[in-house]
């Protein structure tokens, strides 16, 4: 009795994901907690937008980078769709993606989770990463789900990509030793039949039978070595969780909902294997329904995690090609998005409005994880969320002051505009891996890895 001690982290684990805190108790030694800014993650989701932002306007201001403190500071205009969420939102600025080497745009979405640069194939060609994705790493550190984790994508495999997989269209790469290329879902019809196609009304998994009855072995192990004031404690303790379990059990039941399966008939998600490598041929029925779909993914991604059919999950609205029309952005031109950032001349006001709906698209999935009640905090509390895309801005192509933003909970602290100065994007991938309870010291090629990026805790 005299050397046994508790930590304060201490927690009685039952099935699956279940773990049970402890009160504080004598025996517990005094030690850090794990996390300053709020217990580990147990969710991620990534989602990738094409062709970087616009830095410098036609009128010659910056149409990204927020202006004032780090914690008092006021939305730029393509950031402007985020208001609703700038509490929940962090905005880094100054990191830049060193790892990205290659082919220009390929490197970038390479990179992008696996902090590496694109393999040389033994005939000199480029290949895909020389390492795992950080949403395949993390989804090895979770308890499992139906599904390990679920990749979407809208108007995937355009241009060059010729709606096959590419290393212009791949994000996610598995934490094997060939790091094989993971191809997103396509098709929103049958994401849905898979993920939602026989859904009974449920709690989480795990919480049908009483949490209580889980740990009770661990308990009655414990409790001999408390004394009476402890056990007092303890006892007062879980009676309090007990009432808490039913209530979560409750609000999950009623928001582990499947989505309306709409109507997305005009949709073809295999549009990409009729186009050409100019994107000269498009399907203009197709791309106008992107709005619908997209939303479709979104609230898809989201239940997916309501549901605990998945804890991580990634969300491409294209690949690098970017070979698909807007008509409901009314553009001039009427073209495709990589005809204004390159092939009509680098176009910031189109490129701007582009980036501006983008913004939009990430202020609901934010709102929407936010709004799943889990009884004592939402979806979004339990969620890292990490936006970004292939280069920094349009005409340069380059892998500097790259558009990130981070939103949820996890030990994030939201509500901050954080400037960086030259920081790796590296050091960024190892801080979130962090916030998962990985104690590795660098993620990627570790060249490119000083250690975890500081201050998002």
């Amino acid at each position: 009795m005299k050397n046994f001690r508790l930590s304060r982290r201490t927690v009685l684990r039952g099935a699956g994901s279940i773990a049970l805190a402890l009160p504080w108790l004598e025996l517990m030694r005094e030690e850090r907690p794990a996390h300053a800014g709020g217990p580990l993650a147990r969710r991620f989701v990534g989602v990738y937008t094409p062709g970087g932002t616009v830095h410098l306007g036609r009128d010659g201001t910056d149409k990204w980078t927020p202006t004032g403190t780090e914690t008092d500071f006021a939305l730029s205009p393509i950031l402007t769709p985020l208001a609703p969420v700038q509490k929940q939102l962090i905005v880094p600025t100054g990191i830049d993606m060193v790892s990205a080497i290659g082919e220009q745009q390929q490197a970038g979405i390479v990179a992008l989770l696996t902090g590496t640069p694109q393999a040389r194939l033994s005939d000199g060609r480029l290949g895909y990463a020389s390492g795992p994705s950080l949403d395949q790493v993390i989804a090895g550190l979770l308890p499992k789900t139906d599904l390990p984790s679920l990749g979407l994508a809208v108007r995937w495999g355009t241009g060059r990509s010729h709606g096959v997989t590419t290393p212009s269209d791949i994000l996610s790469f598995a934490d094997d030793q060939a790091f094989t290329p993971l191809p997103p879902r396509i098709d929103p019809v049958l994401i849905w039949q898979e993920l939602f196609g026989v859904v009974a009304p449920q709690g989480p998994p795990n919480w049908d039978k009483s949490i209580l009855d889980y740990v009770a072995g661990r308990l009655m192990r414990l409790a001999p070595k408390l004394g009476s004031a402890d056990k007092h404690r303890l006892e007062e303790h879980l009676s309090r969780v007990r009432e808490l379990e039913r209530n979560i059990s409750m609000a999950s039941a009623v928001q582990c909902q499947p989505p309306t399966l709409i109507d997305t008939s005009e949709y073809d998600p295999k549009a990409g294997l009729k186009g050409d490598d100019s994107g000269a041929v498009k399907d203009r029925v197709t791309d106008a329904a992107i709005p619908k779909v997209g939303k479709l993914m979104l609230d898809m991604l989201v239940m997916a995690l309501a549901c605990n059919k998945t804890s991580v999950a990634t969300l491409m609205w294209s690949d690098t090609q970017a070979k698909y029309t807007l008509p409901w952005l009314q553009l001039e031109a009427d073209e495709v998005h990589y005809f204004y950032q390159s092939d009509g001349g680098y176009r910031p006001a189109e490129c701007e409005r582009i980036g501006t709906w983008y913004a939009s698209q990430h202020s609901y999935l934010i709102q929407q994880l936010a709004a799943v009640d889990l009884g004592t905090h939402s979806l979004l509390d339990e969620t890292v969320v990490l936006f970004g895309s292939e280069v920094s801005d349009p005409p340069s192509h380059r892998k500097v002051d790259m558009p990130f933003l981070l939103a949820g909970g996890g030990g994030l602290r939201g509500g901050r505009f954080i400037k960086y100065n030259g920081a790796s994007h590296n050091d960024l991938l190892l801080a979130i891996l962090n916030l998962f309870g990985d104690p590795r010291s660098s993620f990627g090629t570790s060249s490119y890895c000083t250690g975890p990026l500081p201050n998002l805790s």
